[in-house]
Parts: structure tokens; sequence; C-alpha cells
């Protein structure tokens, strides 16, 4: 008989969060697997618990070599918990590795949901919630995350993105830049904490809030782009959009057939905006 892989969702903030299975869970595991150790130590304590399973480290460092060591308890028979240090494991926490390979040696895997900061971030933003997309963090350097925001930059789903406080002036600048000033947004910080606080504004207004320094734990809800006709765009959004399919790797002319093609307009009328863009900006740069 081979054991069951537990993945375990904990509190994000407020530690009364906690499912009551959890404890039962902790308690309960021959092996308990955790992103840091000494959190799970705190989080124990706080739950009045006393694991008896033993406890290994499991965290992106070592997740690689010590994926074979679990799915080998689990073959063997062992209940393994996995918990990272807050929300579901695996979502941008170390998971997806072992719940790969145990699914591959045909072992159970089952879950304790609990708390979720890309959940309670949708819900609060007042952004649409039908559909959406989480992106997880985006890159560290400016010219890979410029990259990656152009990919989802006509994306009309909303965006949820997690992102370190120092970093997040830079992204919502960097949002702005490609998904336009006025695209709306919500910054969600310090979520089921005593200092929660959820800003929304336009991205634009956002970047110049973030740049004065935001601290704690941030998840970054966007909204997704427009699904109004031509008759909602004007000259400038045109070139905007064109301008980011080039700087994907488009050529100009494909770009122009793309976005006439998104937003139901001729080609012609495109063209045009583009052509005006660039006279114009050729002017300004010869005026005395």
């Amino acid at each position: 008989m081979t054991g069951t892989l537990v993945l375990a969702g904990t509190p994000i903030g407020d530690i009364t969060d906690a499912p009551p299975r959890l404890a039962a869970e902790l308690s309960g595991a021959d092996v308990i697997a955790a992103e840091d150790t000494r959190r799970l130590r705190r989080l124990t304590q706080a739950l009045g618990v006393q694991p008896k399973g033993r406890v290994v480290s499991y965290f992106e460092g070592n997740e690689a070599a010590r994926t074979p060591e679990l799915v080998e308890a689990l073959v063997g028979g062992s209940r393994v918990l996995l918990v990272t240090d807050a929300g579901m494991p695996s979502v941008s926490d170390p998971g997806y590795r072992l719940v790969a390979a145990a699914v591959e040696r045909d072992v159970k895997v089952t879950a304790v949901p609990g708390p979720s900061a890309v959940l309670t971030a949708l819900a609060l933003s007042g952004l649409p919630v039908d559909r959406f997309c989480f992106e997880g963090f985006l890159p560290r350097k400016a010219g890979e995350r410029l990259s990656r925001l152009r990919e989802v930059a006509e994306e009309r789903r909303t965006l949820v993105y997690f992102e370190a406080p120092h970093r997040l002036d830079d992204t919502l600048a960097a949002m702005a830049e490609v998904f336009g000033s006025d695209r709306r947004a919500a910054v969600c910080r310090e979520l089921t904490k005593t200092y929660e606080e959820v800003k929304r504004g336009p991205l634009g207004e956002l970047a110049e809030w973030a740049a004065e320094g935001v601290r704690g734990e941030i998840t970054v809800v966007v909204e997704g782009a427009s699904e109004k006709g031509a008759e909602g765009l004007d000259a400038a959004e045109l070139v905007r959009r064109v301008r980011v399919r080039e700087e994907a790797g488009e050529r100009r002319k494909e770009a122009i057939a793309a976005v006439a093609a998104e937003v139901g307009v001729p080609k012609r009328e495109v063209f045009d905006a583009v052509v005006a863009a660039k006279n114009a900006a050729n002017a300004a740069s010869v005026t005395p």
C-alpha cells in the first residue's frame, strides 16, 4: 500500500484562519516537509500541536534533491504533509515537483484547503473575477519584466501577480507603460494582517503612490484588456497596441493587421494612426 501526499494550505496572515484539519494533519503525519522549519515550529506552537512525525526542510534550494527521498517514503506507505510559509504549496512555492513525482508513481495526492492570497486579493480588488490568470512573480530584470508583460498586454482576463515590496514601484511603472496608465488595478498589502490595505486606482496613479515606498507582502490585481470596440479606442491607444506588439518582435505590418482585427477597425485606420504618431514625433524632434 502506498502512502498519501497531503498539500496543506497555511494562514497567509491571521493564524486563526487555519482550518481545523491542518492541526490534525500536523499531528498525524509520518513526515512533514516544510519550506521553513522555524516557521513550522511557530505554526505548531500557535495551534497547540506536537508533531509526531519526522520534520524535514523542503525549499527551493533542496527541492530537486529531496523529492526522490520523499517519494520513496510515500511509496513505502508514509503519509507526507507538505507545508510552505503561507498559502497553498506549489502556488509560487515548492510543491509542483513533488506532486508530479508522486503522480508518476501512482501515489494518492490530496489537500487541506486553506487561505489563498490570490483568491483573497481577487475578491477584494473590485475587478472582474469570473475569469482570471495567475502570473506569479515577474522577472527581476527590467527588460525581461517588460517582455513578460507584453506577452499578456491584450489578455482580457483579470491578471494576478505577486511582488516584493522593494520592486513594486518599478513593476507598476512597467505595467503602466505596457498596459496603459489608465488600466485599473488594485495593490493588496498585508492581507488578513493588522495593517491590511487595498489601494485601488489606475496603474499610473498606483505607480506614483508606490514610489514613496511600500512595505509588506504584496499581491497586485490588474484589469484585463478592454473588450470595447473601435468606438472606445482613440488613435493613441491604437498606436500603443501596435508598439507593444512591435516590441514583442512582430513586424509593423503584422502588428497593424493584428490590432485592426482585434478591435474591429479597418487596417487603414490603424495604419493612419501609426503614421500620424510617427510624423508628430519626427516634427517634435526637429523643433528648435
